[in-house]
């Protein structure tokens, strides 16, 4: 991407990740296939598949947040659960580089981090919600700074280390 500016980036991605809401249909009238579980079997007849997928910006990085309600019997079903996040995230992150292609022109380069978060959280004796995250470090944005990371110019006030280094709020009753 060396002509793309910062702009032209987050743009794309936002472009690519405008096109995946449900229902959402190409220039030719076909449905567009993600690769989530909603998409699968017939949506006249079948139970609907809640699921879907949003996409974040933290400096240079792009966090990919997935959300999915399933039945407990299907949880209990699944062998390794942060397996099929992974490879459903991957699935996005493979849509959003080829609609970004499409929409900008140049090519996506997303490094994946090593941090996967997902949580599991009980709705009723049926069914339970599904959430994870993952964060990608985006090549062209390398020039923004990382929220991530503490500022070192933002430190603690000096009366705030005295406080800290005389107990805190241990004395107080």
């Amino acid at each position: 991407m060396p002509n793309s500016t910062t702009y032209d980036i987050i743009r794309g991605i936002s472009q690519a990740a405008s096109m995946c809401y449900d229902g959402a249909v190409d220039k030719e009238g076909e449905p567009i296939k993600v690769g989530l579980r909603r998409e699968e079997g017939n949506p006249l007849i079948d139970k609907r598949v809640m699921d879907g997928f949003s996409v974040s910006f933290h400096g240079d990085s792009i966090c990919v947040h997935y959300h999915s309600e399933m039945t407990m019997k299907d949880f209990h079903n699944i062998k390794d659960l942060e397996g099929e996040l992974e490879s459903t995230i991957a699935k996005v992150i493979k849509f959003l580089k080829k609609e970004y292609k499409k929409n900008i022109g140049s090519a996506l380069t997303l490094t994946a981090d090593k941090n996967f978060n997902a949580r599991v959280e009980y709705i009723s004796r049926v069914r339970c919600w599904v959430a994870c995250r993952k964060y990608y470090k985006v090549s062209g944005l390398s020039d923004l700074a990382r929220p991530l990371e503490p500022s070192k110019e933002n430190g603690y006030s000096d009366q705030v280390k005295k406080w800290l280094q005389l107990g805190g709020l241990k004395g107080v009753k």
